[in-house]
């Protein structure tokens, strides 16, 4: 199925825990979103010298299908 959403569009949640938060799409992948600041989890990270990163609990964006987003105009 074809969808009309791209990269960067004001998308609002339909359906689920974050119903009605409204958001941009900072990435697709196959028929999955991922909007900016909804739906967020927790990711436990481990301290990394090699990139300079410190350990510890991270909160990132998880997927969304893109059939539970309607797109703003």
């Amino acid at each position: 199925m074809k969808y009309k959403i791209k990269l960067n569009d004001v998308v609002k949640i339909i359906y689920g825990k974050d119903k009605g938060k409204i958001g941009k799409i900072i990435k697709i992948k196959n028929n999955f979103v991922f909007v900016e600041n909804v739906k967020l989890v927790k990711k436990h990270v481990k301290p990394s010298p090699n990139l300079n990163r410190v350990g510890g609990i991270i909160y990132i964006e998880s997927k969304i299908h893109i059939s539970n987003v309607t797109l703003i105009k």
